[in-house]
């Protein structure tokens, strides 16, 4: 995947995790489409892949996902992705455990990056 579909895999995953998916999540997704895309893009195949995959697959996927993000990014957009990732999990006013477990992945897997800053 490249970075803005891995980003849109990983913020669909983490809205899914709680096993409630809020409308002001959706409101943080459509504001990462539009920060990234200059243009309308078709979602369709994206989400056939994210609706058919198993929750028990959605840790794999978004570490396959994250490593994608990585691969193809610089550190400024790997950053602003983390604020996109803050904001989706706080957009319903409750961090839930399974949503923590996912942030904690994403922090954990790009810290190097952050130490000393």
């Amino acid at each position: 995947m490249n970075k803005v579909m891995a980003g849109y895999h990983m913020l669909m995953i983490l809205s899914q995790v709680d096993g409630d998916f809020d409308v002001s999540e959706g409101k943080v997704i459509v504001k990462y489409l539009k920060s990234t895309f200059p243009f309308r893009v078709d979602l369709d195949g994206e989400m056939a892949i994210l609706s058919s995959l198993p929750r028990e697959d959605y840790f794999i996927h978004f570490n396959n996902a994250m490593n994608d993000f990585y691969e193809d990014s610089i550190p400024q957009e790997r950053t602003d992705f983390l604020n996109f990732a803050v904001k989706l999990v706080k957009a319903d006013k409750k961090i839930t455990p399974e949503e923590n477990k996912y942030l904690k992945e994403l922090f954990f897997a790009w810290e190097s990056e952050y130490e000393g800053a």
